[in-house]
C-alpha cells in the first residue's frame, strides 16, 4: 500500500498532466476549424479539375500533338511514393497508420520505390526503415499555402518527364470527419480516367471536347496545374486530419487523467482514514493502558 506521501505526489503529478494535455486540446481545437475550413473548401474544385482532366486524358487521341508527356503510360521500373504526415505528434495514431499503409504499398511494388516525405513523422520513418528518401520537406507549418507546395510537384514532375521515375503515388491522411482520418494511397502520374461512378451524371459515356487554341497548348498549361492542386489538396486534408486527431487524442488523455486523480483521491482517502483509525486506535489503548 502506497504512503500518503506518495499517493499526493501522484495525484500532483496527473493534475499537472491534465492541464497540459487539456491545453493541447484548446489550442488544436482553435487549428482545426481552419484546418477543416481550408480543406472542405478546397476538395469541390480539386475533385472537378480531377474529373475533368482525367476524362480529357482518357480521350482518344487523334492529333499526335495533343498527347502530353504527362500522360505517357509507359511500362513502370521505378516509382515514387510522396508521403504526407505530420511534423509533430501528440495526434494517437494517426502518424502509426500513415507509416503503415505507406510502408505496406511500398513493400508491395515489384519496381524499386523512392520516397518524397513531408513531414517529420514519415521522414524519420523511412529513415529508419533505411528506405530510399530522395527529398523532404518539412517546412509546411499548420496553414499550408499552394505556393509552398510547389517545390513538391515541380520535383516529381521533373522526375517523371526525364524518365527516373514511372509512376508517382502520394499517400496522405483524407480528412472524413473530427474523429475519422482515413490514409489514402493515389496515383498522380500519369494521370489516368477516374472510374466511372466518379464521372457523375456522364458516367460510362465519353465526352468530346473541344481545344482552343489547340489541344497541345490547352494540356500544357492545365496538366500542371492539375498536378499541383492534387498535391496541395493532399496537403491539406493532412492538415486537417492532424488538428482534428490531436484534438480528440488530446481530450480522451484529458478525461482518462481526470478519471485517475478521482481514484487516486479515493484511495488517498481511503488510507488516511485508515491512518486517523490506527491513530485512535493507538491514543485509546495508550489511555487504557495507563488507567490500568
Amino acid at each position: 500500500m502506497p504512503t500518503i506521501r506518495q499517493i499526493k505526489r501522484r495525484i500532483t503529478s496527473v493534475k499537472s498532466s491534465a492541464k497540459i494535455t487539456n491545453a493541447l486540446q484548446l489550442v488544436a481545437a482553435s487549428k482545426m476549424r481552419r484546418a477543416q475550413d481550408r480543406a472542405t473548401q478546397a476538395r469541390p474544385y480539386a475533385e472537378k479539375l480531377r474529373v475533368v482532366l482525367a476524362g480529357l486524358a482518357a480521350q482518344p487521341g487523334g492529333d499526335e500533338e495533343a498527347a502530353h508527356p504527362l500522360l505517357v503510360n509507359r511500362p513502370a521500373k521505378a516509382v515514387a511514393v510522396i508521403h504526407v504526415t505530420p511534423n509533430r505528434g501528440l495526434c494517437g495514431g494517426l502518424n502509426s497508420n500513415l507509416n503503415r499503409s505507406a510502408v505496406t504499398f511500398v513493400a508491395d511494388q515489384k519496381e524499386p520505390a523512392s520516397v518524397v516525405a513531408v513531414g517529420k513523422k514519415g521522414r524519420d520513418f523511412f529513415t529508419r526503415a533505411r528506405l530510399n528518401v530522395v527529398a523532404s520537406f518539412t517546412e509546411l507549418g499548420d496553414y499550408p499555402t499552394q505556393a509552398e507546395t510547389l517545390g513538391i510537384s515541380r520535383l516529381v514532375m521533373d522526375d517523371f518527364l526525364a524518365g527516373t521515375v514511372d509512376r508517382v503515388y502520394i499517400s496522405f491522411a483524407e480528412f472524413i470527419s473530427t474523429a475519422v482520418q482515413r490514409p489514402v494511397v493515389r496515383q498522380l502520374l500519369p494521370i489516368e480516367p477516374p472510374p466511372a461512378e466518379e464521372a457523375g451524371d456522364m458516367a460510362g459515356v465519353r465526352q468530346d471536347y473541344l481545344f482552343e487554341p489547340s489541344p497541345a497548348v490547352v494540356l500544357e498549361r492545365l496538366l500542371p496545374r492539375f498536378i499541383e492542386m492534387q498535391i496541395y489538396e493532399a496537403v491539406l486534408e493532412s492538415a486537417a486530419s492532424e488538428q482534428s486527431a490531436r484534438m480528440v487524442a488530446m481530450k480522451n488523455a484529458t478525461d482518462n487523467a481526470l478519471e485517475i486523480e478521482r481514484e487516486l483521491t479515493l484511495t488517498y482517502n481511503k488510507v488516511r482514514q485508515e491512518q486517523i483509525t490506527k491513530e485512535l486506535l493507538d491514543i485509546v489503548g495508550g489511555a487504557a493502558a495507563l488507567e490500568a
